[in-house]
C-alpha cells in the first residue's frame, strides 16, 4: 500500500473542497442566510450523495480494469485531459464570488438535507468529475479495486465534510473577509486553477 499516493490524494481533496466552486458557495450562503446549522445540513446531504458516486464508480470502473488494461489508461488519459478543461472554464470564469443571500429559499433542516443529497446524485457533472479523479490515485497492487475506490471514496467524503462544515460555521466571517478583500476571489480561482493542472499532470505521470 503506497500511502505517499493517499496523502496526495486527500491534498488534492483539501484544495479543491477549499477552492470554490457550487457546492461550498451554495453551503456557504445557507450558513449566511439562515444560520450555522442549515448550512451544516447542507454538507450532510452533499457529503451523503458521495456514496452513491463511489458505489457506481467502484464497481464500474473496477470491471473495466479487469477486463482491459489499456482502457482504463484510456480512461486516465481522458479524466486529465477533463481536469485540464476544467482549469481553462475557471479560468475564463468571472473571479467574482457571488455570496447574494437574497435568493436562497427558506428550508427546513430536513430539507436541505436532502436537498444536498439529490444536487450531488443526480448531478451528472459530480459522476464524470469522480471518474476524472479517482482513477489516477489508486494506491495497492494487491488491495481489491473496488475496496479501494471506497477507501479514496471516504477519504474524499471526510475531507471534504471537515472542509464545508469549517466553511458553514465561520460563514460570517468567511464572508466580512471577502468583502474587505476584493482579490480574494481572484485568489481562489487561481487556486482553482492550480489544483486542477496540478491534478491532470499527477494522474498523467
Amino acid at each position: 500500500m503506497n500511502y505517499d499516493i493517499l496523502l496526495s490524494f486527500a491534498l488534492a481533496t483539501s484544495a479543491l473542497a477549499i477552492s470554490p466552486g457550487p457546492d461550498n458557495i451554495y453551503v456557504l450562503v445557507q450558513s449566511i442566510t439562515n444560520g450555522k446549522s442549515y448550512g451544516l445540513a447542507t454538507v450532510c446531504g452533499l457529503i451523503a450523495g458521495c456514496i452513491v458516486h463511489a458505489t457506481l464508480l467502484a464497481f464500474g470502473v473496477s470491471a473495466i480494469i479487469k477486463a482491459n488494461e489499456s482502457l482504463f489508461f484510456g480512461i486516465k488519459v481522458l479524466g486529465a485531459l477533463y481536469l485540464l478543461f476544467l482549469a481553462y472554464k475557471v479560468y475564463k470564469s468571472d473571479a467574482q464570488l457571488d455570496l447574494d443571500a437574497d435568493t436562497v429559499p427558506k428550508k427546513s433542516l430536513k430539507g436541505l438535507f436532502v436537498q444536498g443529497f439529490f444536487m450531488n446524485v443526480l448531478n451528472p457533472k459530480v459522476t464524470i468529475f469522480f471518474l476524472a479523479f479517482f482513477p489516477g490515485f489508486l494506491f495497492s497492487d494487491t488491495m481489491s479495486t473496488v475496496w479501494q475506490f471506497y477507501i479514496l471514496g471516504g477519504v474524499f467524503m471526510l475531507v471534504s465534510f471537515m472542509i464545508f462544515s469549517t466553511i458553514a460555521l465561520l460563514a460570517g466571517q468567511i464572508k466580512t473577509y471577502t468583502l474587505k478583500h476584493k482579490n480574494s476571489g481572484l485568489v481562489l480561482k487561481w487556486l482553482q486553477i492550480v489544483v486542477f493542472i496540478g491534478i491532470a499532470i499527477f494522474i498523467l505521470i
